[in-house]
């Protein structure tokens, strides 16, 4: 999960005219050059697409490479990391139970998950299960996700640990994107049904689907898989599969186009036999229930854009008189989308092994296939603000450069800052001397290890030995004897927000 940056830039687009719709074919042969281009454009090794319409696959095709510097293909039975539209299939697990009467979406989260508590006790109390699927808890967008990305805490001990964050907002005043709170709608399908939310999914959803080649943990076998990739040091590089289970309701599932196309189906479709939830619970998951602010540039760019808005695992907003609902997924090397138009019959999906915003792109254009407008270059323009924005972002790292104060050095000889630093929510942190210089070793998560360098008085810099995230800063902080107190790391980023950590001095290298 590294510069999704790109993908929120691309959430807030579009504009149209009827006849487009009229040439369903030649338009579909125009999306296939399109994709070719910006698939290059981007630099983004492989991609593949799905499209539905009224019940029948109309489009579906793989695109380069699974992995860079090879001439292994994509296409449409390639599994990909789908990252957050798992979330989707969490809000269909907890329909399923509502449906045969085992919970309803206001009971109280406590009544299922005894061990969920927020750091503000009456949204503990009050926190229902419909609260946890549309991100008004009161957490900003991400808080807390440094828990359990790469960590070794169970599913249980995240949301345990999760009450020593303080809130941004009060309690359903605000929309902040939240994983952890699908974390925890996991485990109400855990303790109302005696089955993992992985076993939950697989025999109510994917058997009965049929999607085979679907599962829920990169510790799956694989024989067709793409390969994850991201920018670093201005090269295009591989990088592993991250295991993120212990966030498996909010982001583990691993799937391709032919079964997401299933998927699609059963949320398109009206036939009772063809469907798992019922259209109630369907239009129930689909309603919006939490208001995301639509900025007036995003109007301005989108005059057919209202409203948008946080429904139970998808998004809701409008886009030339239609009602659409979408949902994006980022993990470590790879950006995925899943759209639908209800009222039109038509749903698609695109999967992509690289960090870019291509996805989002293509969102729009197919859209325009189907609902009308005017020719419109969505990846031309998108791919333009994120040159932009890497050119703003170089002129930022050159003057934060000149800013450094020069020849200062730290308070305290190297090895004083030495030891075990750490706080509840998160865990610790050790410092070690390598070579003369200071290490950091995130001890939950065992690839965040940092190598340090000074920068000024008791500033260093770090860069974490895993390449998807940028170099930050450390900053000591000496209490009134001199003494290292407490250290504030600053890695900026997307999608993790470091300075939630709390780092005290818990004990010296001693």
């Amino acid at each position: 999960m590294k510069n999704l940056f790109n993908v929120f830039l691309i959430l807030t687009l579009v504009c149209f005219s009827p006849l487009q719709s009229q040439k369903k074919s030649a338009d579909l042969k125009s999306l296939d050059r399109y994709i070719e281009k910006a698939l290059k454009d981007w630099s983004v090794p492989g991609l593949a697409v799905a499209i539905v319409k009224d019940d029948s696959v109309v489009f579906a095709k793989g695109y380069g490479v699974k992995t860079i510097g090879s001439d292994d293909p994509v296409d449409t039975h390639t599994l990909f990391a789908i990252a957050s539209l798992s979330k989707a299939f969490t809000s269909a697990s907890l329909g399923m139970l509502v449906e045969e009467g085992k919970l309803s979406w206001n009971d109280k989260v406590t009544d299922f998950v005894p061990y969920f508590q927020l750091y503000d006790p009456y949204a503990t109390r009050e926190m229902t299960v419909r609260d946890l699927l549309c991100h008004r808890s009161g957490l900003v967008t991400f808080g807390g996700d440094l828990i359990w990305y790469g960590t070794n805490y169970s599913r249980k001990e995240v949301i345990e640990r999760i009450r020593f964050l303080k809130p941004k907002y009060s309690f359903r005043s605000a929309y902040g994107y939240q994983n952890i709170m699908f974390i925890a709608a996991g485990e109400v399908v855990l303790n109302i049904t005696g089955k993992t939310w992985d076993e939950f999914v697989k025999e109510r959803i994917l058997n009965p689907l049929g999607m085979n080649e679907t599962n829920t943990s990169v510790t799956s076998s694989f024989s067709n898989i793409a390969t994850p990739h991201t920018e670093h040091n201005g090269k295009l590089i591989t990088i592993p599969y991250r295991n993120v289970d212990n966030c498996g309701s909010a982001a583990s599932i691993n799937s391709n186009v032919s079964d997401l196309s299933k998927w699609i189906k059963m949320w398109l479709s009206s036939d009772s036999g063809k469907t798992l939830i019922s259209r109630p619970t369907k239009h129930e998951i689909w309603t919006p229930h939490t208001i995301i602010p639509v900025s007036e540039a995003s109007m301005k760019n989108i005059p057919s854009r209202h409203f948008s808005s946080a429904a139970l695992g998808w998004f809701a907003f409008d886009y030339q008189g239609k009602k659409i609902l979408d949902h994006g997924g980022g993990m470590d090397g790879m950006i995925s989308k899943i759209c639908l138009v209800p009222e039109d019959n038509i749903g698609f999906v695109i999967l992509t092994n690289s960090i870019s915003g291509l996805s989002s792109a293509l969102q729009y254009k197919i859209l325009d296939l189907y609902l009308g407008g005017k020719e419109r270059d969505w990846s031309g323009e998108r791919l333009k603000i994120v040159k932009e924005y890497e050119t703003k972002q170089i002129a930022a790292d050159k003057k934060k450069e000149e800013e450094r104060v020069k020849n200062t050095k730290p308070s305290l000889p190297l090895e004083q800052y030495t030891g075990l630093y750490g706080g509840p929510m998160y865990g610790n942190v050790k410092l070690e001397l390598e070579n003369g210089k200071l290490v950091a070793r995130f001890l939950p998560t065992a690839s965040f290890v940092g190598d340090m360098r000074h920068w000024h008085y008791d500033t260093f810099e770090i860069e974490l030995r895993d390449p998807n995230l940028p170099k930050g800063m450390v900053t000591f902080v000496l209490d009134a004897k001199g003494k290292v107190a407490e250290m504030k790391v600053d890695i900026p980023n997307p999608d993790f927000d470091f300075t939630e950590l709390e780092l005290r001095r818990l004990s010296d290298s001693n």
